[in-house]
């Protein structure tokens, strides 16, 4: 891992700002989805709905600062030439998978700030919340291992082939 660092460090800043995108933009898609046109929840549920509503706000803040900031991330590396789309995609992917992860069992079962729904039957959204984001994780990181192993072949290829 330290060689791939070595040789292509700008491996590690496609998936970071491919993390913080996906990230912000999943917890977009949660607030603007969950919070605001279903009404399931607000950020945090645990007093009156005006302090729910400014954490919705607030939450709503951090997605869009974490969005623009991997997209201008993005940007960088376009302009650098550097951009490794299959490394910001695993990122993307991964950094959305783990942002739900942790929504679905710090916030909503740990901390309980929130439910995803407050419904009797919680179990059936919790596991399709979950295995979701587990999915999401799985995905990111089977797209960081091919990218890493086409950069190894890129690597070992004599300048004629490449």
């Amino acid at each position: 891992m330290a060689n791939l660092k070595t040789r292509y460090p700008v491996l590690d800043r496609n998936v970071g700002a491919g993390c913080l995108f996906g990230l912000g933009f999943v917890a977009f898609i949660d607030e603007a989805v969950f919070h605001q046109l279903l009404h399931w929840h607000h950020f945090y549920d645990k007093s009156t709905t005006g302090i729910g509503l400014v954490s919705d706000g607030l939450f709503h803040a951090f997605s869009w600062f974490a969005t623009i900031g991997g997209l201008f991330m993005f940007a960088d590396l376009l302009r650098r030439n550097a951009l490794q789309l299959q490394r910001w995609w695993g990122g993307s992917l991964l950094g959305s998978g783990t942002f739900q992860l942790y929504d679905g069992t710090i916030q909503h079962k740990l901390m309980r700030i929130h439910q995803i729904r407050y419904v009797e039957n919680v179990i059936v959204y919790d596991l399709i919340w979950n295995i979701t984001a587990i999915t999401m994780i799985l995905a990111g990181s089977m797209f960081l291992v091919r990218s890493r192993r086409d950069q190894g072949k890129l690597g070992r290829m004599s300048p004629n082939e490449s």
